[in-house]
């Protein structure tokens, strides 16, 4: 177990000049320019909520999406405060325009059922002057925080084509309460909740593609690896995956496929780690690694045809990439002598993964050929285990900037660094959850 964790976690000294022979990594994006946005106070109507708060909140998850930056309202020409979107007060696009606002979000909140809350909003191309996105959302008073950020991912996306991820979450293990547990957070950071208490080894959690549910390696049974499953959502059920198999077999890692009908299973065969595909719900596997060296560390490519893993084959841990059926395999990276934690891009064109450089670690970035490798995150302190963001704008990492290891978000383009973790103990292993449904 503790050479498998080690080579999950750690990486040797990767070549800096052999790396120069390459073409640089330049990861592009067509909507990468960052707007400008006038957020109004929403107009109340909806008892218990607080606009002024609610307005924060959706300032902050703009501002977080690495695509807007929000004007101060101190700065504003026209109202600090939507009168209504009924159409009765015309929106003076000059004004807005005169500031440098590229975007206005207006809204208006309502009672609903029961006692909840009814949230309209809307946004206004102003350069244009017209409005691309009208919407609705209903909740209870409690969801305050989380509508806002999700009609920030809608301003986003309104703009953009894609939707931001301030509404999405981050799986994580932290030490915090003393034993190694699986916690969840928001992608600012915000709302860090414990999913374990069970005080023993937790490790490895990954999002079903759904959001309801988090596959993760645990000892709580017979004191040995094998893996389980969270559910909040109620369409599966909780507990010990795998449990057809001979519970004497170790089994370290589970990761979905996009699909969520199959998964990638690392566990121990005549003593080293293999990579099997079983169904779902556990059955039907398959051994799709047959090799004396360890297999590890399992990716699915966005279209659920290719499996990135990591493997010693070739004397020591590298890359590779091959078919889910397990034909085909190719070693990717070949600067350093080892290199781990692959983590696919949701558009498909990279993969990131650990390196390390001189006594550090690094996350550098490959195409899923091989043909390009650089580095992505570099700092003088480790950086490790890298998760992409939904929207492949983000990447989420672990760190010992601080002398512990702490969870970050970094924009791909180096930019908008931020600490998510704050409280004690080591926070590790973080996988970034798919879009809310």
């Amino acid at each position: 177990m503790r050479r498998l964790l080690a080579l999950a976690a750690a990486l040797l000294l990767a070549s800096r000049a052999a790396a120069e022979e390459r073409p640089a990594v330049i990861v592009t994006d067509p909507n990468a320019r960052t707007f400008k946005a006038a957020v109004q106070e929403f107009a109340p109507g909806a008892p218990g909520v607080d606009v002024a708060r609610f307005r924060q909140d959706l300032v902050d998850a703009l501002d977080y999406s690495g695509v807007f930056t929000s004007l101060d309202p101190g700065a504003f020409l026209g109202p600090r405060r939507t009168a209504s979107l009924d159409g009765g007060t015309p929106v003076a696009c000059p004004d807005w325009s005169q500031i440098g606002a590229d975007a206005l979000v207006q809204g208006a909140t309502s009672p609903g059922a029961d006692g909840g809350i009814i949230l309209d909003f809307l946004v206004w191309d102003v350069p244009r002057c017209r409005t691309p996105l009208r919407k609705r959302y209903t909740g209870g008073v409690g969801d305050a925080r989380r509508i806002a950020r999700r009609v920030a991912d809608d301003v986003v996306a309104s703009f953009t084509g894609r939707a931001g991820v301030a509404s999405t979450e981050l799986t994580f293990v932290s030490s915090r309460t003393g034993s190694p547990e699986v916690w969840v957070m928001d992608a600012d950071g915000g709302n860090a909740r414990a999913a374990t208490h069970n005080r023993v080894i937790n490790a490895f959690p990954t999002w079903t593609p759904d959001g309801n549910s988090i596959v993760y390696m645990s000892y709580l049974f017979q004191r040995s690896p094998h893996l389980f499953r969270l559910v909040r959502g109620g369409a599966q059920k909780p507990g010990r995956l795998l449990d057809a198999l001979d519970p004497k077999v170790p089994v370290y890692h589970g990761v979905p496929d996009p699909s969520g009908e199959r998964m990638a299973v690392v566990a121990s065969v005549d003593g080293q780690p293999e990579i099997f595909v079983v169904d779902a719900d556990g059955r039907n596997p398959r051994r799709i690694t047959r090799d004396p060296a360890i297999d590890v560390s399992p990716t699915w490519s966005p279209d659920g045809k290719r499996i990135a893993f990591v493997s010693d084959r070739a004397g020591a841990p590298n890359v590779y990439v091959m078919d889910a059926d397990g034909g085909n395999p190719k070693r990717i990276t070949f600067d350093g002598a080892y290199n781990t934690a692959p983590a696919w891009s949701p558009d498909g064109r990279w993969i990131a993964y650990e390196v390390r450089v001189g006594g550090q670690f690094d996350i550098w970035l490959t195409d899923p050929e091989g043909r390009t490798n650089a580095p992505l995150v570099t700092h003088p302190q480790s950086d490790e285990h890298p998760t992409w963001a939904p929207d492949g704008r983000k990447i989420a990492f672990q760190s010992t900037r601080r002398g512990r290891p702490d969870i970050y978000t970094i924009d791909i383009d180096g930019e908008n660094l931020r600490r998510l973790t704050q409280g004690a103990g080591d926070n590790t292993a973080p996988n970034w959850g798919p879009y809310p449904r």
